[in-house]
């Protein structure tokens, strides 16, 4: 390095200094004139920007890039003006990179003469900034199929919603689920499962448009944004595509896999005008499409679907009902179709709201269903009929049974057979007294598992009833396969007896393949003379509804049984 004055001089020994403070740094360190002109470069920063050259005398704001160099020389004038450190970062072309990000810090200090030089110091912040951009992403897309994660939709669809309001335009928001895909989990295990969504996801992404915005917001759960889906046709040929990208089977591992989706679609403002809105209806819809047939859309429509809020709102007075012992159950009677004796009854859970009153059963047993709370009120049911049965049994001096509903959700839980037990051991109920009503659905959805399940409880002497037999998949095959005990015709069947030709056809069907099966049938939702008389003489074993017995308290039955009086019905019915 060159030097403009003696080594014993002031001037000198600075410099001596200097230069070993530049040689000792590790980053690449600059004297500048004020002009910003290199006086002197320590070797680390000769050997980054030019090995087989010099710098000095060069502009400094000459090694960066063009678009950088007024950057570099506002700095350098800042730094002069302040008397402060300034710092600026550019990209620079090396020779041992195409391309890399410095950060300069410049300070400016005066000289002997008066004068004003600077010390740049250059750091190479490329691993920095490629480290900082990773974190980045991390932190906003999903580290299994590298989509949007929920916290980057959220910033997505908040822009969307404002971009909307801004121009009076609407969008819409998918929310996807896989059918299907619990079973690949369960059975080939995680590794498959995750390269089959990484897979899925490929292919779903392939449907959309750049505009559009596809996040995995967990498991399964997918959401798009589509800025310019407006119309329900729009929509419907968005999701037609991401259903048919799905249908194809995905060859993972060894494994030849089938798996389909279920879509919602919620559009804005019609259907929310905020983020928890939109992406509760457009849940709400897609467990909907699931409800319905799966690989299909539904678009949400408010006459169909409970909103959000009140959803919100009514499962924090669930979980206060629990607590507060607001949730009991009611006994309706179940007749022998022939004798009109009482046979047994079915539990029913009932919820009276302090402020609401009576709350319907078909509110709040789905959001139980799906906030997990069934298998809590499920138990309790379970254990408390079983219970009252004995009770019921000792006013009528004779043996009956009692009927209890058995959700998806709890048919599913791995405790099920050991809560069931402690019912049956707690009570001292024979378990023949025990009816478990089950849908078809919860058959077909896991054959497996509900074989394994009904099996066992068979064993026990639990009788096994189907619940509104011939409305949900209407397979004969289970009827063979599984140990059923009781086939339940509903009430849609019944209600316009004996005049319907249709429904006299269902019921004179159901009726004769029970027969041949000897299977018992209970028909629900008996409100005449004339629909008793019609079922009794097609063979139907026992009755239930409002013409033989509406759900009564407990207090109520027992009072009944003891007192062996009549019910008041258009012909004799025995307790």
């Amino acid at each position: 390095m060159t030097s403009s004055a003696g080594h014993n001089s002031p001037e000198g020994n600075l410099e001596i200094r200097l230069d070993s403070l530049m040689e000792a740094a590790g980053d690449a360190v600059f004297h500048l004139n004020d002009k910003g002109d290199i006086l002197r470069a320590s070797k680390r920063a000769t050997e980054i920007l030019r090995p087989n050259g010099t710098l000095c005398g060069t502009p400094l704001s000459g090694l960066v890039r063009s678009k950088d160099r007024l950057a570099v020389a506002m700095a350098v004038m800042k730094a002069i003006e302040t008397g402060r450190q300034v710092r600026v970062q550019v990209r620079i072309d090396t020779d041992r990179a195409a391309a890399a990000s410095f950060e300069f810090q410049i300070i400016a200090h005066a000289t002997v003469e008066g004068s004003s030089e600077l010390l740049a110091v250059g750091r190479n912040i490329s691993e920095q900034q490629e480290t900082e951009s990773r974190l980045r992403h991390l932190a906003t897309h999903d580290a299994l199929t590298g989509l949007p994660n929920r916290a980057l939709l959220s910033d997505r669809l908040g822009m969307a919603i404002a971009q909307a309001r801004r121009t009076s335009k609407r969008f819409s928001v998918l929310a996807l689920d896989f059918d299907g895909f619990k079973k690949v989990n369960d059975t080939l295990g995680h590794p498959v499962g995750d390269m089959l969504l990484r897979v899925a996801a490929e292919r779903l992404r392939e449907t959309l448009r750049d505009v559009d915005t596809l996040a995995r917001v967990g498991g399964d759960e997918f959401i798009a944004v589509l800025p310019s889906a407006l119309t329900e046709t729009e929509i419907q040929t968005v999701a037609h595509r991401m259903i048919s990208a799905m249908q194809s089977p995905f060859e993972i591992q060894g494994h030849t896999l089938y798996v389909s989706t279920s879509i919602g679609a919620a559009t804005y403002p019609d259907h929310g005008d905020n983020e928890v809105n939109l992406l509760a209806h457009a849940d709400s819809a897609m467990y909907r499409a699931k409800e319905t047939g799966k690989a299909r859309c539904v678009i949400f429509d408010h006459a169909h679907f409970t909103p959000p809020e009140h959803d919100v709102s009514m499962e924090a007075a669930m979980f206060e009902a629990v607590r507060n012992g607001e949730f009991l159950l009611h006994y309706q009677p179940i007749v022998d179709a022939g004798t009109r004796t009482i046979i047994g009854f079915e539990a029913l859970m009932r919820w009276t709201h302090p402020d609401l009153g009576l709350v319907p059963p078909m509110q709040f047993i789905p959001m139980a269903e799906n906030n997990g709370l069934i298998n809590l009120l499920g138990a309790w049911a379970l254990k408390a009929a079983c219970a009252q049965i004995r009770h019921f049994e000792e006013a009528a001096g004779r043996p009956l049974y009692v009927a209890v509903n058995v959700s998806p959700r709890q048919f599913r839980n791995d405790s099920f057979l050991a809560i069931m037990d402690d019912a049956i051991e707690l009570s001292g109920l024979d378990g023949s007294r025990l009816l478990l009503e089950i849908t078809e659905g919860i058959l077909m959805s896991d054959p497996e598992h509900a074989e394994v399940l009904l099996t066992a409880i068979a064993a026990r002497n639990v009788r096994i009833a189907i619940d509104d037999f011939g409305t949900g998949y209407s397979s004969l095959a289970y009827l063979k396969r599984f140990p059923i005990h009781m086939l339940k015709i509903d009430r849609a069947f019944v209600k316009e007896l004996p005049e319907s030709v249709k429904d006299a056809a269902i019921c004179n069907v159901v009726l004769s393949l029970a027969n041949h099966l000897n299977l018992s049938t209970v028909a629900e939702g008996v409100e005449s003379e004339q629909q008793l008389l019609y079922l009794a003489a097609q063979g139907c074993t026992s009755i239930q509804g409002f013409h033989t017995g509406r759900p009564l308290l407990p207090e109520t039955v027992i009072e009944m049984l003891k007192s062996r009086v009549l019910l008041q019905f258009p012909s004799a019915l025995a307790c």
